[in-house]
């Protein structure tokens, strides 16, 4: 039973994928035929286009005009579309024997300013005002916004469908050449780090908004695990469950204190670091789920690990039957062309301050959800849902 308190109940179209900006002031939204942007607080709609064709992926740089499109759907409106070097006012990248294409929309002119093309299909794209980040199956390319773009670094990876790749302000991650690795790369010095995080195939990644910390999880979704940055040591193992499920987003909060994780478990949770990174250093009963039974060296594992602070159910919204589970192989590429991982995106986390959050999801039934953390009078925190809506008329 649903007890959300609901602020619309129109049934939409059918979303490809959503995304926010990087101060999740927005998020942008890709349909079959065009794009739109809402505001993330109020989930009301800034931007509205039709492009005569699927979008598969949209981001937006930050609050500018300019956003990244890559073709997807039944009917993509790309790679077929060219700019014209006379056309644009940013120049045509090209490389040899060109057949995907990122597209950077001017919503200002609404035109298309430029284009990158690529040899094999795109997973993903980030992009910020310096950078963009292009990840295809085998390889995730690094390119610097400038006249013209400029290509900084290029890395072969495992196999990537979900397109798994992270923009901080100052670094990269993305999974590395080996099975369960991160590879960080520093926008600044080009220095490359490596994380040996999991056995098993990359499922999500996150960077807190400094760049301090990473957060990893495998297909395998029992344990999340945090990293220290630059050192990429170790801080603590967070148990999501006992049982594998999907991860679909990881997202700190904006003061990096509280890590948000999501499944297709339906289920949304929080973590407090400081709580979990001092039982990891001090080993402290008063900190586990399971008390003075932590501390008993014959017991499985689960019962010393740091489990949820507070945890709280989101809806992943009523798809049909054809659409199918979200895929949980992190290594296997299928689905819907153009769009990240070949799913509609669900439960993905958007932080809008250290103690609200949303939750938005693509599909059929695309939502727009708010959480808020409260604490009781004994100091532990609790979510709360704050409304939902379905964003597409």
């Amino acid at each position: 039973m649903n007890t959300r308190p609901i602020l619309d109940s129109d049934t939409g179209l059918f979303v490809l994928s959503v995304s926010f900006n990087a101060d999740i002031s927005c998020f942008s939204v890709a349909l079959e035929s065009g794009f739109r942007v809402f505001s993330a607080r109020t989930c009301n709609e800034k931007i509205a286009r039709e492009v005569g064709g699927g979008i598969g992926c949209a981001e937006m740089i930050g609050i500018t005009n300019y956003i990244a499109l890559v073709g997807g759907g039944k009917q993509p409106k790309f790679p077929q579309n060219k700019v014209r070097p006379e056309d644009s006012d940013w120049l045509l990248v090209s490389d040899i024997d060109i057949n995907y294409e990122v597209q950077i929309w001017n919503d200002k002119t609404q035109t298309i300013a430029t284009s990158l093309e690529v040899r094999t299909p795109i997973e993903r794209v980030r992009i910020s005002q310096s950078h963009l980040i292009v990840a295809v199956l085998n390889k995730v390319g690094i390119y610097k916004m400038k006249i013209p773009l400029q290509k900084a670094a290029e890395y072969e990876t495992v196999n990537n469908p979900f397109g798994l790749c992270e923009l901080g302000q100052k670094i990269v991650a993305f999974p590395g050449r080996t099975v369960g690795q991160v590879k960080i790369f520093d926008l600044t010095t080009s220095n490359v780090s490596i994380i040996p995080a999991h056995e098993s195939p990359l499922r999500a990644l996150a960077i807190s908004r400094n760049g301090d910390l990473i957060a990893t999880a495998s297909e395998q979704g029992t344990l999340i695990r945090l990293w220290s940055f630059p050192s990429c040591t170790k801080l603590a193992e967070l148990r999501r469950g006992v049982d594998p499920a999907a991860i679909f987003s990881l997202a700190f909060s904006p003061n990096g204190s509280t890590l948000a994780v999501t499944s297709d478990k339906s289920t949304l949770h929080i973590f407090d670091l400081h709580a979990a990174t001092t039982a990891a250093s001090e080993n402290d009963p008063k900190q586990h789920k399971w008390g003075i039974l932590s501390k008993i060296p014959v017991l499985p594992r689960h019962f010393s690990d740091t489990y949820p602070t507070a945890s709280e159910k989101f809806e992943m919204g009523n798809e049909p039957v054809t659409w199918g589970p979200h895929a949980r192989s992190a290594t296997l590429s299928a689905g819907i062309p153009g769009v990240p991982g070949g799913r509609p995106t669900k439960g993905l986390i958007g932080w809008l301050d250290d103690e609200t959050i949303l939750v938005i999801g693509a599909g059929q039934d695309a939502r727009w959800e708010r959480f808020y953390i409260s604490v009781d009078e004994s100091g532990k925190k609790h979510l709360q849902t704050a409304g939902w809506k379905r964003y597409i008329d």
